[in-house]
């Protein structure tokens, strides 16, 4: 059977001869292609860093962000298509709001992401549509501890201890399982995490990049917060001393 997609890779409604629908993988493509997005749960909260690259000089620090609040005990990152990714934190911020206003309280990491998948699943049934070119990364504390959640184009959720999502996701997968994350504190983790994203960057084929950290823990008073500044600069210093005794040996 061929694995190219021609004539089966013009609706998402439509199946190869080898069962694979191609819109999907194309979408996974469009994540693929983009920076670098990783989550990791801590001893005391978790956190998230992103690669977000530069894509001109004259771009203001801080504008076109990847790392979003859904609601007080809920982050998110998004890789791939940043206007796709927007839209889906608008949705899961609508989610997390209406279920708040229902019961009365927030709204669990698992409903959320199952809630979130089952979106972007519903745009990979229907021919008048596309599927979203987007992965996210959904970290959450809750009344049942902190957990994180990937949601795929496909519209599948997993949880996870450590993830990665983007161009660099393989490499970065390699480099979280040596983590001791269970002994880590969140101001350890950023230094970690910054680490891994240099590591995976490369500066031949790549644009510069503006690391983007985020966390849950008891320094952001159990809200989902963006890293202070001199943290950030603290994690870079550390990862680029660390990438260059690397070098050396």
């Amino acid at each position: 059977m061929s694995s190219i997609g021609t004539g089966y890779d013009l609706y998402t409604t439509s199946y190869s001869p080898d069962g694979r629908v191609f819109q999907v993988e194309y979408a996974n493509k469009a994540v693929e292609a983009s920076g670098t997005a990783i989550a990791v749960k801590c001893k005391d909260g978790l956190v998230m860093g992103f690669e977000k690259l530069i894509v001109s000089k004259m771009l203001v620090e801080g504008t076109c962000r990847r790392l979003f609040t859904v609601d007080n005990h809920v982050g998110m990152a998004v890789s791939g298509m940043l206007a796709d990714g927007r839209q889906l934190v608008n949705r899961a911020r609508d989610e997390a709001a209406g279920y708040r206003e229902f019961y009365g309280h927030e709204i669990p990491g698992k409903v959320l992401a199952e809630r979130v998948a089952g979106f972007v699943h519903m745009y990979t049934m229907y021919s008048s549509v596309r599927p979203f070119g987007v992965s996210a990364l959904i970290s959450t504390v809750d009344s049942n501890g902190s957990s994180i959640w990937m949601v795929e184009p496909s519209g599948l959720t997993y949880s996870y201890v450590g993830c990665a999502i983007g161009k660099g996701k393989q490499a970065s997968k390699v480099e979280l399982e040596k983590l001791k994350l269970a002994e880590m504190t969140c101001k350890e983790a950023t230094k970690e995490v910054a680490k891994i994203i240099y590591s995976v960057h490369d500066d031949v084929k790549d644009k510069e990049f503006e690391l983007e950290l985020s966390w849950i823990c008891e320094a952001s008073g159990g809200r989902h917060q963006m890293v202070p500044k001199d943290t950030v600069k603290e994690a870079e210093e550390y990862a680029k001393a660390a990438l260059d005794e690397d070098m050396d040996d």
